[in-house]
């Protein structure tokens, strides 16, 4: 008898030991006037998302507002299955598509801190099939040539996307298609990330090396690169470099079945506005195969999966520098050259530029929306969006499962109510 209460205290004080360390891995909270917000304020950006629920614009999402290194503002709207009507939970894990670049160039910059690479070196080094590529260029009366790449192309160029390499649907996407590689979508593929960059580098590119921003599969190259460089699958890379460190213990290329109940549903906005649960269309972008699928392919373009208050914690470690909660994953001089624009003489955007791995904004005026200049961040296929303004001390996670998104102006509207909530 005494045994056995012995168990019972036992497994209660353990877990109250287990319940202190998960909230422990939460930024922490604070009232939104102790870190310069009006919570008056702060309310209009309920009801707005609220309003997008009720009308039927959005299934759900998860806003998270945080400054200073503390939580002002964390709220869940809608549900997470409508048909089931789940609520959406705070901690609802989400697919954040091509969120994922920001955390694997992340991954290269630790490579480099660590003497195993310098992003100068051609990917060639590392990945031979890459030491000699081709372009594909248009031709006035249709079709197109093949010509040789005038360099080689670099670890930088993939990380600032000037590499010329596309997702598939360039003028020469007769042959991508014949090699079946287009598409973000890699859950579904049933070899390592690996074997598919090595087909992709016998295909011919959208673009010269360094010529202009070109928007597609250079972060999964780069994800192969750091497998072989690293020795590890990109997903134990990642884990145990990265995620377990910053205590990210819901960020994962594939889902464990213990948590599918948390997983958001994806929906589409149709033509006529409504929602309707998203269905596959053969790439992967309804519901997807991060439960069920082959679990072989690790894309660092798009491939992960995580919560509001993770990704949190990985910005709020970038937002300082590097370091959070006494852990520092990367220096400061890393942190400062991975959010400085790179293209010099392009753009993406008016006022936006590209760093490595995140978009900046180099001219407020241009850009013509609230923020800061030097503000890095960039968003996801499935509708989520993410930005850091170190001005301001500013870190805002936005996850919703929408795609197609239809014309919602949630993106403008959260900008543009977090700002008017800020008092200093």
């Amino acid at each position: 008898m005494r045994f056995l209460r012995f168990r019972v205290l036992f497994g209660w004080i353990l877990s109250l030991t287990l319940a202190s360390s998960l909230t422990a891995r939460a930024l922490p909270k604070a009232r939104p006037e102790e870190v310069g917000f009006s919570a008056e304020r702060l309310a209009r950006l309920t009801s707005t998302f609220e309003s997008y629920v009720s009308e039927g614009k959005l299934p759900g999402s998860v806003v998270l507002v945080a400054r200073r290194g503390k939580i002002a503002y964390l709220q869940a709207f809608g549900r997470r299955d409508r048909e089931a009507n789940a609520p959406m939970p705070d901690n609802a894990i989400f697919r954040i598509a091509s969120q994922t670049k920001a955390l694997a160039s992340v991954g290269v910059m630790m490579l480099q801190e660590q003497g195993k690479l310098l992003i100068a070196d051609p990917v060639g080094k590392y990945l031979p099939e890459f030491e000699k590529t081709t372009v594909a260029v248009a031709q006035p009366g249709g079709g197109y040539d093949v010509v040789e790449a005038k360099r080689p192309i670099t670890i930088r160029d993939l990380l600032t996307h000037t590499a010329g390499i596309g997702y598939g649907e360039g003028v020469a996407r007769d042959r991508w298609q014949a090699a079946k590689i287009q598409g973000w979508y890699f859950a579904d593929r049933d070899e390592p990330v690996g074997a598919t960059v090595s087909r992709m580098a016998a295909l011919p590119f959208d673009a010269q090396p360094g010529e202009r921003f070109v928007y597609g599969y250079a972060t999964d190259i780069l994800g192969a690169l750091v497998e072989k460089v690293s020795g590890q699958s990109l997903a134990d890379f990642l884990d145990q470099s990265f995620f377990h460190p910053l205590a990210m213990e819901d960020t994962c290329f594939y889902l464990p079945p213990s948590k599918a109940d948390r997983l958001a549903v994806v929906y589409s906005a149709t033509k006529s506005g409504k929602l309707e649960r998203a269905v596959d269309p053969g790439l992967g972008v309804g519901q997807g195969a991060y439960l069920k699928g082959p679990r072989k392919s690790f894309s660092a373009g798009a491939g992960i999966l995580s919560t509001a208050m993770d990704y949190a914690r990985f910005l709020q470690m970038m937002l300082n520098g590097g370091e959070l909660e006494g852990k520092r994953l990367l220096s400061r001089k890393t942190v400062e050259l991975m959010t400085v624009d790179h293209l010099v003489d392009k753009k993406i955007s008016d006022g936006v530029g590209f760093g490595l791995g995140f978009s900046v904004v180099k001219d407020l005026g241009a850009r013509g929306v609230p923020g800061s200049l030097g503000e890095f961040g960039w968003g996801g296929a499935y509708h989520s969006s993410y930005w850091v303004d170190p001005q301001k001390q500013l870190v805002v996670v936005y996850f919703t499962q929408l795609i197609p998104a239809g014309n919602v102006d949630d993106h403008g509207k959260l900008r543009a109510l977090i700002y008017q909530a800020l008092e200093d």
